[in-house]
């Protein structure tokens, strides 16, 4: 038995430790020279010896008990990063400003970033009645089960923000399951969240050096990761998958998991699954530009005490929002200066990923300087494109989904961010699950 990934993001990459943990034989391959995928770290001291640290990609990761446990069997535990405390902080633009948003749900009662009946609206939401609307939007739910004013200042920018999404097309059960849920077993998100505060808390990290630590520390430990191997060709043999690579390369094996982008397996899977290869060519990834931006500190006025400012739709702006990494995280830029991260793009807005470059960057220090109060113009500033971003989990992803699950039976496996969660812990924890899954058929077939 071999099970041949094809794929070393951060899933394929948790996938192949687990099963080598458990001495399951695999091959993990990767078409790039270096792992993890999407989670890419610049550490960039090109500007007078001045130091940043740029995430192109995820900015950080939620680590609870099991995250924490597979970092420290990594190594990696003195190089986490903890969030700063101001970092609870969320701020929204509105009206012409950010307002601070209430780090408590029960809060937003008593504050005044929601209108009155926004406010009475969460109050009576636990006695709306339950409904399960076949392929329900993200819109729908929230309007439905709070209001309006809701969806358009909380959920848009969040959605935008951390999906690149429009939550007028996701889908509530694919992209909000536990809320989902909440309404079906309690009758009510709000009593969802109430019975299940207990649940273990999490808290925000990143790495010294940046997120790229995260993969590294996973290839490290890897016997059988292949960079720099493109696959090209599947074919279905009588016991199995052979893999046919660059340079003429090929590989048996009897299992195979697919651990890559949508559009990267739609290419290789055409001629052996042309079912399941159109359905992937039908998920979505909007364009999205990252411009982190250095000021001095003095020349800014806002105190920039959270985790970063969203911008709704609504409102009109040219940038999806900004984290504030100098305050989330410590070493991201020298001392004296701050530095941001800020979003442009997104399935909101892809046509603001068309400008030139030199036009992106200026439109987003217009941006940051009028509403941050900038006095000065940036010391530093450096833009990443990613053309395909995140996969959308809307209506176009669910013939993806019930074809991945059918083939399955014919011990070809999905461990990938566009199926079952596209958080950095859904991915880690979904390649340990399906190593265990794998692990068993391994010792069923021993014991034939």
């Amino acid at each position: 038995m071999m099970i041949g990934i094809i794929g070393a993001g951060i899933s394929g990459l948790s996938l192949a430790y687990h099963l080598q943990k458990q001495d399951i034989p695999y091959i993990l391959l990767e078409a790039s020279e270096q792992p993890g995928g999407y989670i890419r770290t610049i550490r960039d001291n090109s500007t007078n010896s001045r130091t940043y640290i740029l995430e192109q990609g995820p900015n950080s990761i939620m680590v609870d008990q099991e995250i924490q446990q597979i970092i420290e069997e990594l190594g990696i535990d003195e190089d986490l990063l903890p969030s700063n405390d101001i970092s609870q902080n969320r701020y929204i633009f509105k009206e012409g400003k950010y307002r601070r948003l209430p780090a408590k749900p029960s809060k937003l009662l008593f504050n005044r970033f929601f209108s009155f009946s926004s406010k009475l609206a969460i109050f009576k939401e636990r006695r709306r009645p339950k409904k399960d609307i076949e392929n329900e939007t993200l819109s729908q739910f929230f309007e439905r089960r709070f209001s309006k004013e809701i969806v358009d200042y909380a959920l848009n920018p969040f959605v935008a923000g951390i999906y690149a999404g429009d939550p007028a097309q996701l889908l509530i059960h694919k992209t909000f399951a536990q809320l989902y849920e909440y309404e079906q077993t309690y009758g009510s998100v709000i009593k969802g969240l109430v019975k299940n505060k207990s649940i273990e808390r999490r808290h925000t990290s990143s790495f010294k050096q940046g997120m790229q630590t995260l993969p590294k520390g996973f290839a490290q430990k890897l016997d059988h990761l292949r960079l720099g191997v493109s696959v090209e060709n599947i074919q279905k043999t009588g016991d199995g998958y052979t893999i046919q690579a660059n340079d003429e390369q090929t590989f048996q094996v009897t299992q195979l998991v697919i651990a890559t982008s949508a559009p990267a397996a739609k290419q290789f899977l055409n001629d052996s699954f042309p079912e399941f290869s159109q359905a992937l060519g039908k998920i979505y990834y909007p364009p999205m530009i990252a411009v982190h931006s250095a000021y001095k500190r003095a020349a800014v006025k806002h105190p920039l005490d959270g985790f970063g400012g969203l911008n709704p739709k609504v409102e009109g702006l040219y940038t999806a929002g900004s984290i504030w990494s100098s305050s989330t995280f410590n070493g991201r830029c020298p001392e004296d200066e701050v530095l941001f991260t800020t979003f442009v793009g997104g399935t909101q807005s892809p046509q603001h990923t068309t400008n030139s470059k030199q036009i992106t960057l200026g439109k987003v220090h217009q941006e940051l300087s009028e509403h941050y109060q900038i006095s000065a113009s940036p010391l530093y500033q450096n833009l990443c494109k990613w053309e395909q971003a995140i996969p959308q989990y809307d209506i176009n992803i669910l013939d993806a989904h019930r074809i991945a699950d059918e083939l399955e039976q014919e011990q070809l496996f999905v461990c990938a961010n566009w199926k079952d969660g596209i958080s950095l812990p859904d991915c880690i924890k979904k390649g340990k699950k399906l190593a265990t899954k794998l692990a068993e058929k391994y010792s069923q077939k021993v014991l034939e």
